[in-house]
């Protein structure tokens, strides 16, 4: 076993000692969830934390299981045309909104309309570009009607493709593709999503919202399941203090924890035996770099940074071995790829990169007799993402660089990232939506400002997502992805950390769950114990 850096974590809370107490009101699932929503409106969305409430709340074309499975959701059946570019989706005949209305397709035809519309800003509009000029609506160069999907009946909804698109149903499953109400929209403005106004049509409704504290979620007596869904009642509890979330979990104040403090891993298994569930993901934690910024612009330095983290000390001794060293975007094991290209610095020690790291830096104009590289260290708030920051810091230390940090909840975080706010490097991560390589790779295309927080940009990348996504030759596309993975893998505007795996604490009240690729477990699959 390759040697570990002394731990620089001396201080770190220690987990308290106890077991699971406390009585649990009969019905109500009490379900512990990463942050608060930044919204619940599905099409300005853009986080883990928003998609297990909205997951509830709302039902696309096609849903997931507890087990990640792909079911259909509002659309009973569905085809696929002989050139692979349009799909033709049959509604069921018994879907309601909580209100009573019918669900329809003019409803799927307003609600992707919406949020390819420019006006709508969406952050996450780019899932949705395989539909036919999806891309150029959400630019506001061509109308929204123009958007290729249809509702030629009233329970008929058809979706034609730019090109084919081997993961498109997978698509279907994301918050990107919820509908809304419309006349709800139109009625309340932005003040649909709130209490009272929202209007859904998944198997839960909107009870109540106190921010900080809870989101609680009632069965929708107008879901087609609803007499069996067991879990009459689902409160999503926002835990980003991790240490926290385990005293309330022990207490018996939540029922089930979605993540958990890594170098708690050991104690945690001990204390709480089965109840600590692992499972796979498809996940990256990363740095983001502001590439837009001196001296942050210039790929020596990255790749300087990136060559002396150590990422198996970060994974095994903060995280607990609940994430596996990353030296590349993608995660091995996504369908239609191969092996990721990989950035330097697997290959030996981080300790013998060193050499190598201040050689580059001196290039870019940092080291002996030049002034010290100061970095802004950006993180939401979790004991993890702390432990991390304190320790990468401490790996930089070694090359003279001096790093202070700002940290803020995850809502204030990404929505800083999101709206183009200023930083050196930040943490990013990314939980995929489907099983490929571009669902990661987009992530620095130049035109997605959304994620893109330190605004990469790279023509001959670029041009190589472009080729894939007209591709119809599986194994050529893989080939113009691993090209661009391999450009990012030199440029690094985002440096690889750690692969996710999923960890959570599941009370023996709670049953159905099945840790899956999709980190999937909607409620209404779920059963409580009386």
């Amino acid at each position: 076993m390759r040697p570990r850096r002394r731990d620089c974590l001396a201080g770190a809370a220690a987990l308290l000692l106890g077991g699971p107490a406390g009585a649990a009101e009969p019905g109500l699932y009490r379900r512990g969830n990463d942050a608060d929503p930044e919204t619940l409106d599905p099409h300005r969305s853009s986080t883990v934390a928003e998609a297990h409430i909205l997951r509830d709340l709302f039902e696309g074309l096609l849903t997931y299981d507890n087990r990640g499975a792909i079911v259909p959701g509002a659309a009973g059946s569905w085809t696929l045309s002989e050139d692979a570019r349009t799909y033709t989706f049959a509604l069921r005949g018994d879907g309601r909104w909580s209100n009573g209305d019918p669900v329809t397709a003019a409803d799927f035809v307003f609600s992707l309309r919406r949020i390819l519309s420019p006006a709508t800003a969406a952050k996450y509009a780019e899932v949705l570009y395989p539909i036919r000029n999806a891309a150029a609506v959400n630019r506001g160069e061509l109308p929204p009607d123009a958007l290729g999907v249809a509702a030629p009946d009233a329970d008929i909804v058809v979706i034609d493709l730019a090109e084919p698109t081997p993961y498109f149903l997978e698509l279907l499953t994301h918050q990107t593709a919820i509908p809304v109400h419309r006349a709800s929209v139109e009625r309340y403005g932005d003040a649909f999503t709130r209490p009272g106004n929202l209007v859904s049509n998944g198997p839960y409704r909107l009870r109540e919202m106190v921010p900080n504290d809870r989101i609680t979620l009632e069965v929708n007596p107008q879901h087609r399941d609803a007499a069996g869904i067991s879990i009459r009642r689902v409160a999503f509890i926002p835990t980003p203090d991790l240490a926290s979330a385990v005293r309330r979990y022990a207490a018996g104040e939540v029922d089930s924890l979605a993540d958990l403090p890594g170098d708690q891993m050991p104690s945690l298994r001990k204390r709480f035996g089965a109840q600590v569930v692992l499972g796979p993901a498809l996940g990256v934690y990363a740095l983001a770099v502001n590439t837009r910024k001196k001296p942050f612009d210039d790929p020596r330095l990255r790749r300087a940074l990136s060559l002396v983290i150590d990422r198996e000390y970060l994974a095994a001794a903060i995280w607990g071995e609940t994430m596996a060293p990353a030296y590349s975007l993608c995660p091995t094991g996504l369908d239609h790829y191969g092996t990721p290209p990989e950035t330097g610095g697997r290959e030996a020690l981080p300790i013998d990169n060193e050499e190598e790291a201040r050689r580059l830096l001196k290039e870019a104009g940092y080291g002996p007799g030049a002034a010290p590289l100061r970095i802004e260290y950006r993180f939401n708030t979790t004991d993890n993402n702390r432990n991390t920051a304190i320790a990468v810091a401490e790996m930089w230390r070694g090359l003279g660089i001096e790093t202070r940090f700002v940290y803020t909840d995850a809502k204030t975080h990404f929505a800083h990232l999101r709206d183009g706010g200023d930083f050196d490097v930040a943490r990013m991560s990314w939980i995929a939506d489907y099983s490929d390589p571009q669902n990661f790779l987009f992530l620095l295309a130049s035109t997605n400002d959304g994620m893109n927080a330190g605004r990469y940009a790279n023509a001959r990348y670029d041009a190589l997502l472009a080729g894939a996504a007209a591709e119809r030759d599986l194994t050529r596309r893989a080939g113009l992805l691993a090209e661009a993975e391999g450009i990012l893998m030199r440029d690094l505007p985002w440096i690889p950390l750690m692969h996710y795996r999923s960890k959570a604490l599941i009370a023996p009240r709670l049953h159905g769950y099945h840790p899956n690729l999709r980190n999937a477990a909607p409620t209404r699959f779920l059963r409580l114990d009386a």
